[in-house]
C-alpha cells in the first residue's frame, strides 16, 4: 500500500491499536501490521513522532517500563485518547462511505 495513503489516517490508526491495550512503540507497529493483515507497515521514522504529537496533544500518555530486561516507553490512552478513538471511527465510517460511493 502506497505510504501516501496512510498520511492523514496514522494518528487514528495508534489510538484504535491503542484502546485495545497499553504498548511500547514497535508493538504498537506490530499490532497496526497484524491488524491490517500485514497491508499497514509504518516506519519508526513515522511511528514515533506520531505518538509523540499523541502525547503533546493530551491523547495519549507514557511511562517507562521494563519488559524482556529493556526498558521501553509504555504508551497508553487518556481519556480525550478514548473520546477520540471514538470520534475517528465514527470520521472513517462517514469518510469511507463516501469515497464508496464515488469510487463505486
Amino acid at each position: 500500500m502506497r505510504a501516501d495513503l496512510l498520511r492523514g489516517h496514522l494518528d487514528g490508526l495508534l489510538l484504535a491499536v491503542l484502546a485495545g491495550a497499553p504498548g511500547h512503540g514497535y508493538e504498537l507497529g506490530r499490532r497496526l501490521a497484524q491488524r491490517s493483515g500485514g497491508e499497514l507497515g509504518v516506519p519508526e521514522g513515522s511511528l514515533y513522532p506520531a505518538l509523540h504529537r499523541l502525547e503533546r496533544g493530551g491523547l495519549v500518555e507514557s511511562s517507562w517500563g521494563s519488559g524482556d530486561g529493556r526498558r521501553r516507553r509504555i504508551y497508553r490512552l487518556t481519556p480525550a485518547g478514548r473520546r477520540a478513538v471514538e470520534a475517528s471511527r465514527q470520521e472513517w465510517r462517514v469518510f469511507s462511505c463516501a469515497v464508496d460511493r464515488v469510487l463505486g
